[in-house]
Formats: structure tokens, C-alpha cells, sequence
């Protein structure tokens, strides 16, 4: 093989697919190499869109995590437009139960929507709540889509609009000066235009940047058939280390871990020990609910946990990784800033602060090297 396109995107996570889409619906021929990534990090999430309840400081981090958040309601009825499935968006709002031993604060972005409830009040925003929840933050505007069903949507985008999914897995980078020649891959060399590398956890393999892997180890239970309602959780519950997703669908997601063992795969007793404790702290009757499913993903973590996006030290290459907790979240404002530079060359003010160079001195990259 040795085909060319306009513009390739190593990586077929998240990132790379909803790029891709977003390219191709602005007139762009573009390509994905999905490689065969057994883990990746859109499994290892619950799809939580939660900006506010993860408490992101005032930051150009948390303006690009509004922003996208924002961009949310219409960027997933165009992908349910196009390809008459759902992506499980639900605007739940988050709860963040505080317990007896926990300080409650008032969030530093206090300019936004957020409401504290006493005792009392929480227990009637959600029934059931553990008993040594004194109260909590309710934040209405945050947010969850079902990450999976998410991921087979942008799937299916992709084949309806035509844009060739290659299922080869990248090798090396070709770079030669300030340029980017092509990409070997397990099948051949691929060449293009432009090139954007967004392998997630993997990118260290092909590029020299700090993206690293933190394993993210999960669990489903669901509610049992003999309750009275589908769902008695309506909203998600966020905790200290630990969280609980309801879906629609009776299913409640539990997770994650964060864990620096590299790339060790495998669900661990500790592991599920420790998610199975903080939820049930949080709302004890999911003691009582059967166990569905066990998996584990890498998230693509960086030393600052920010993602790095933009230019790179070659000039055709750009860069979408390194979206550490967040990548769902950013999915859809990650995809239209960089297509707008890499189809309008417009740099968006708030891409400065996820640049490469931020880095750069410590890799010894300034010059393409």
C-alpha cells in the first residue's frame, strides 16, 4: 500500500473520529488510521460532561471545557441526524454529595450555575443517599452522553459521509526537516497533505511528547427487574474519587481508577474493591443491585493533565492528544478548532495555553528534532 489523502489522522479514538467527521462535513477528503487499540481511553470513561463538578479552576482549561459543553446539544442531534442513531445525551445535571468528614467550599468558578443543598434539601433532590452525606452541590447545567454509544455513532457517521477508515496501526512517523513525508504503517506507507496525530496514550510511541497512560478500571451494575421505576437514580452522583453515571436504560456505570502502571491490563480485586466502597458510601442500595460488567481503559495523560492541541514543530503535522479525563467532554470543541486551523489556518486565541511548546524545552523539539 502506499495511498495519499488530504489530510490523514493517526488514531482512531474519540479525537481522531469526531475530527474526521467534522472535516468531512466542512468538504475536506480526510482519512483515518484506526490502528487495532484494544483499550481505548473512550471506554475507559463514563461520559460524564462535568466541568463544573469536577471543580476545573478558573483557566483556558476550564473556558475550552464550557465551551464544548456548550457545543454539545447541537453537535450530537447533527451526528443522530446523520445517522438516525442515539448517543445517549441527557442533561441530568450532577450532584456532588459532600460527606461529614469533607470540606464544602463554595467552587472558585462561582460565577456559574451551582446551588448548594443542605441535608434535607439533597435528600429530596435524590432519594437514598447515604447516611453520613451532610449535603452537596447541585450543578443542573453539567451533563452526560453515553460514551459508548457515542463512539458507534461517530462510527457511523464516518461510513455514511464516505471517509476511509484504514485498520492498519501507525509504525513511524517519516519526518524529514520541518515536514512530515508519510506514515509506515503495519500495511504499507500512507502519505497526505497534512497529517494530525491523535493516538491518545499511545502518541509517546510515535512522537516525542509527555503522553502517558493512566489506567482507568470500571464497573456496571443495573437495577433490578422487581424495582418500581427503570431508573431511580435521574442524576449523576459525583464523589471523592469515585462517581455513578445512570443511564436511561436501568444500567448505572461506577468508576475509575487512575493508576500509573503503564500499559498492565486487567481489572484488579483492589481496584473493584475500592469503586464498589466509594459507591456504596454514596448511595447504599447499589449493594443490592446485580453486577453487569468489569473493563479498564488508558486515558492519555499529560504532566500538566492539560491536553496539548495545535501546531506542532512540523509544519504539516498537528497535534489532538493528551485529553487525560476529558476527552469525551472536548470531543466536539477539539474538533472544530483544529479544523478550523487546518482548514481556515485560524488559531483560535484559547489553543495558546495546550500548544506543544509548553514542553518544548525539555524535549528539545524546537526545531523538529
Amino acid at each position: 500500500m502506499n495511498s495519499s489523502t488530504d489530510i490523514l489522522i493517526i488514531g482512531g479514538g474519540i479525537i481522531g473520529f469526531s475530527l474526521a467527521v467534522e472535516l468531512k462535513l466542512r468538504g475536506a477528503s480526510v482519512t483515518i488510521l484506526a490502528g487495532e487499540l484494544q483499550q481505548p481511553a473512550a471506554r475507559a470513561a463514563a461520559g460524564m460532561l462535568a466541568p463544573q463538578a469536577e471543580r476545573i479552576p478558573p483557566s483556558p482549561m476550564l473556558d475550552l471545557c464550557l465551551q464544548s459543553r456548550a457545543l454539545y446539544p447541537a453537535w450530537v442531534e447533527q451526528l443522530e441526524d446523520i445517522t438516525g442513531l442515539q448517543t445517549g445525551y441527557w442533561r441530568s445535571g450532577i450532584l456532588a454529595p459532600v460527606c461529614q468528614d469533607q470540606d464544602y467550599e463554595k467552587p472558585e468558578s462561582s460565577n456559574l450555575n451551582a446551588q448548594w443543598l443542605d441535608g434535607d434539601a439533597i435528600r429530596q433532590h435524590q432519594i437514598g443517599l447515604g447516611e453520613k452525606i451532610i449535603g452537596g452541590w447541585w450543578y443542573p447545567e453539567d451533563s452526560q452522553v453515553d460514551n459508548c454509544a457515542l463512539f458507534r455513532t461517530l462510527q457511523t457517521a464516518s461510513k455514511k459521509l464516505g471517509i476511509e477508515v484504514i485498520p492498519d496501526s501507525a509504525v513511524e512517523i517519516i519526518r524529514q526537516g520541518n515536514r512530515v513525508l508519510g506514515v509506515k504503517t503495519t500495511a504499507g506507507k500512507l502519505q497526505a497533505d497534512r497529517y494530525v496525530l491523535a493516538t491518545g496514550a499511545w502518541s509517546k510511541q510515535l512522537l516525542d511528547i509527555p503522553v502517558f497512560p493512566r489506567k482507568g478500571q470500571m464497573l456496571s451494575v443495573c437495577v433490578p427487574e422487581d424495582c418500581a421505576v427503570t431508573q431511580p437514580l435521574q442524576m449523576v452522583l459525583f464523589g471523592t474519587g469515585i462517581y455513578i453515571v445512570p443511564r436511561q436504560d436501568g444500567r448505572i456505570i461506577i468508576g475509575a481508577t487512575s493508576e500509573n502502571v503503564g500499559f498492565t491490563a486487567g481489572n484488579t480485586p483492589a481496584g473493584m474493591q475500592s469503586l464498589l466502597a466509594g459507591a456504596m458510601k454514596l448511595y447504599p442500595e447499589l449493594q443490592n443491585y446485580p453486577l453487569l460488567e468489569f473493563w479498564w481503559g488508558f486515558r492519555p495523560a499529560t504532566p500538566d493533565e492539560f491536553p496539548i492541541l495545535g501546531a506542532s514543530a512540523w509544519e504539516n503535522l498537528i497535534l489532538g492528544t493528551g485529553h487525560y479525563r476529558n476527552g469525551i467532554l472536548l470531543a466536539p470543541v477539539t474538533a472544530k478548532l483544529l479544523a478550523d486551523l487546518i482548514l481556515e489556518r485560524k488559531l483560535d486565541p484559547l489553543l495558546a495555553a495546550f500548544d506543544y511548546s509548553r514542553f518544548a524545552e525539555s524535549l528539545g523539539v524546537e526545531n523538529g528534532e
